[in-house]
């Protein structure tokens, strides 16, 4: 069975950084798309980031191009989310999820697995 475990969240000020991880396990993921979603409180979930596990490409929504980061380590099967320069407005609860093609979808419903969640609270 896929699993999709995300750890780093905190409490960080404004201007801080955070490394989220997302563990997957259960397959190996030659294929998928890895991407990391977030739902700021009162609102619905947001698509951040993309990235493809074996070609490595990446793609960013508009709000974190520049700060964040995604990447992944094929050898731990864990990718990785580092955001830097962060602000009030990135609070919310970060969503690890994946699917089984090269083709990132920006929305929700696109994806077959997702984690937990893990909080980040950034304050002014």
């Amino acid at each position: 069975q896929v699993q999709l475990v995300e750890s780093g969240g905190g409490l960080v000020q404004a201007g801080g950084s955070l490394r989220l991880s997302c563990a997957a396990s259960g397959r190996t993921f030659s294929g998928y798309t890895m991407v990391w979603f977030r739902r700021a409180p009162g609102k619905e979930r947001d698509f951040v980031a993309a990235v493809f596990w074996s070609a490595g490409s990446t793609y960013y929504a508009d709000s974190v191009k520049g700060r964040f980061t995604i990447s992944r380590d094929k050898a731990k099967n864990t990718v990785y989310l580092q955001m830097n320069s962060l602000e009030p407005e990135d609070t919310a609860v970060y969503y690890c999820a994946a699917r089984p093609s090269q083709v990132a979808a920006r929305t929700p419903a696109g994806y077959n697995y997702w984690g937990q969640g893990t909080q980040v609270t950034v304050s002014s």
